[in-house]
This record gives C-alpha cells, sequence and structure tokens, in this order.
C-alpha cells in the first residue's frame, strides 16, 4: 500500500510540474513610442512573435505603447527595476547621471552606423557597464542612425548659426554640445518635442531621420541641416531594451534559455540595422513636403569637431572625478568602434 500511495504521490507531482512548465507567461513590455513608430512595429512586434515562436507560444507579449502603463518616459527605468513592466525600452539618458558609464557612446563626432555601434555598446557594456545596471537585466543595447539638426527659424550653416536658438536634446551630453554650439538647450522626452514646437518653446531639435515622421515633426520643420555624410555623426543617443531581473529569474530554465537566444549582441545589432534601414524614406518624407536641406561641409565641421573634442576630455575628467577609468572608457568605446566599424 505503502508503495501505491508513494506512486500516486509521484504522478500527482509529475502531473503539476507538468502543468507548471506548459503555463504560459505573458510579459508586460512598456515603451513611449506610438504604434506606428518604427521601434514597435519593427523590433518589438517581431521580438515578441519570435520568442512565442520559440517557447511554443508559452512566452506572450502584452505591448503597452506611448506609457500606457502610466508615468513618463524618464520613469520607464524603475517601472522595470520595480516590476511594474517586466520589459522596457528607454533611453538611460533620460535619468542623467544615473548610468553614466555608457554615456561615452553620446558624445558628439564618435559613432557612423548604427548597426557596428550597438554591437560595440554591447560589448562595451560587457566590460564596463554592468556595475551601473545590476538592478536591471539588459537585453540589448543600441544607438539611433545619424543624428541631424532640424528647426523652424533658419538653417544651420555655421556655429554662429546656433546662438539664440532653443534646440530640444534628448540627453545631457547634447544638452552640453548644443550649449557649447552657442544655442540655449531645452531637456525633454521624445512625446513632448512636437507640442513644444508647434508652441514655439523650441527653435528646432536634433534626432535622426526615422523619428521626425513619427511625431509629425516634419510638419513642423522647415529647415534641415545634416552633417557630411563622409564624417562621423554630429551625435546618436544610446537606448536600452531591459528586462525586470526577478521576472527573468523566476522564469523555468527552458524560458531562459529563449529570452537569452533572443538578446544580447545579435539583438542590438539587429535593432541598429533596423535604424540604419528606415533612414532613406523617413527622409523622403521631408522632402516632398518641399522642406529646406543643406549639408555642413567637412571644412565647416573641423571647429565643431574641436568642441566635441573638449567636451570628451571634461568627460572623461568627470568620470575619473567619480571613481571611473574615464580615459580607459573612452579608448576602448573608439577602438570597439573602429574594430565593428570596418
Amino acid at each position: 500500500m505503502k508503495k501505491i500511495a508513494f506512486g500516486i504521490v509521484a504522478a500527482v507531482a509529475a502531473l503539476f510540474g507538468s502543468v507548471a512548465q506548459a503555463q504560459e507567461i505573458t510579459l508586460k513590455v512598456a515603451h513611449f513610442w506610438p504604434t506606428t513608430a518604427l521601434s514597435h512595429q519593427k523590433v518589438l512586434l517581431p521580438w515578441c512573435d519570435k520568442i512565442a515562436k520559440e517557447s511554443a507560444n508559452r512566452l506572450k507579449c502584452q505591448i503597452y505603447p506611448a506609457m500606457q502603463l502610466g508615468g513618463t518616459p524618464p520613469q520607464l527605468i524603475q517601472q522595470a527595476t520595480d516590476g511594474v513592466a517586466d520589459i522596457v525600452w528607454t533611453l538611460p539618458g533620460y535619468t542623467a547621471g544615473r548610468f553614466p558609464s555608457v554615456e561615452v557612446f553620446e558624445l558628439p563626432f564618435l559613432t557612423r552606423r548604427a548597426e557596428p555601434t550597438s554591437r560595440a555598446l554591447w560589448e562595451y557594456y560587457e566590460k564596463f557597464g554592468q556595475k551601473d545596471f545590476a538592478r536591471l537585466k539588459p537585453l540589448a543595447f543600441h544607438v539611433h542612425d545619424e543624428g541631424q539638426i532640424h528647426g523652424g527659424k533658419r538653417p544651420i550653416r555655421t556655429l554662429e548659426d546656433f546662438k539664440g536658438l532653443k534646440m530640444r536634446a534628448p540627453t545631457r551630453l547634447t544638452n552640453k554640445m548644443l550649449s557649447a554650439f552657442g544655442a540655449s538647450p531645452v531637456a525633454m522626452p521624445l512625446p513632448a518635442v512636437t507640442e513644444a514646437m508647434s508652441k514655439g518653446v523650441i527653435d528646432g531639435y536634433v534626432l535622426p531621420w526615422e523619428v521626425v515622421p513619427t511625431v509629425k515633426l516634419h510638419e513642423l520643420t522647415k529647415y534641415h541641416s545634416e552633417t557630411d555624410p563622409a564624417e562621423p555623426a554630429l551625435y546618436t543617443a544610446v537606448f536600452i531594451v531591459a528586462m525586470n531581473p526577478a521576472k527573468y529569474n523566476s522564469l523555468p530554465d527552458d524560458l531562459k534559455k529563449v529570452i537569452d537566444a533572443n538578446s544580447g549582441a545579435a539583438l542590438s545589432a539587429q535593432i541598429g540595422r533596423v535604424w540604419d534601414e528606415s533612414a532613406p524614406a523617413a527622409r523622403k518624407l521631408a522632402v516632398d513636403r518641399g522642406n529646406v536641406f543643406n549639408t555642413i561641409p567637412a571644412a565647416e565641421l573641423a571647429s565643431w569637431h574641436k568642441v566635441g573634442d573638449q567636451i570628451a576630455a571634461d568627460w572623461v575628467k568627470e568620470m575619473t572625478d567619480k571613481g571611473y577609468p574615464g580615459q580607459a572608457m573612452l579608448d576602448s568605446a573608439r577602438e570597439l568602434i573602429a574594430k565593428y566599424g570596418k
């Protein structure tokens, strides 16, 4: 009888174990973009479909775009930390000073294409950023393609043209860049830029091309100033796709493997590639509206580079004063960008 009873208990335990193993898990995924955005349509939706397929539909996503879980874009990081969301996609730079290690990729004239730079950024994070992001589980880091200058008052041809303009910037270092150029920087998350332009709160902004029509800014902008394409990008911004660590740790081992197989350097590079490919179609919408374009030549950009060099030197000193290996971080970022950009 004892053997029979033991067998029944074992069978019941196995049954409940298999039920738990087959349980569907829905991940709450939050971001600040509208559903029409490239990031939502060409990255998040395919990523969610892929993890669903590879988990036999045991992993699913419930996506909350445009801050539908509440709060503001700078609060997304905390939502992932606290478990309000299971996965978020945002900019570390929206919480200035909290993640200084990855800021180096936002220095002026450091990067070129988004795909190789995003791969470089992931490797750099593994070397220098794990302490900063210890309360999160990063799934990807990436940058956007070349940031350009957009405005409604006048075209930007020289540094002198920045003077007197109120310009929106996404992060601390882009604020410093615009200030050093002579503009008055205005920090604000992306969703606020359209209203700020329509009400004249700002005169212009810096953004990559894909984002401009996503939030209908090409309809509020007359002038677009692009840097010489043979030169490094004026700037880029760092993004993170991050998961709540407790949620990840609660997954069965086989589902952890699904997440692991769809994160890291490969996902980072893939997102960068999507951004690289997005610029021509987005730019064409501004062309079709009859907006005015100009290219800032390399000869003029030489003086801009000097400003960028000073911002980089100041960043190294600031990081060193905070106990980070500032010069080693800058050198590593440059080496990795060159390594993957070949």
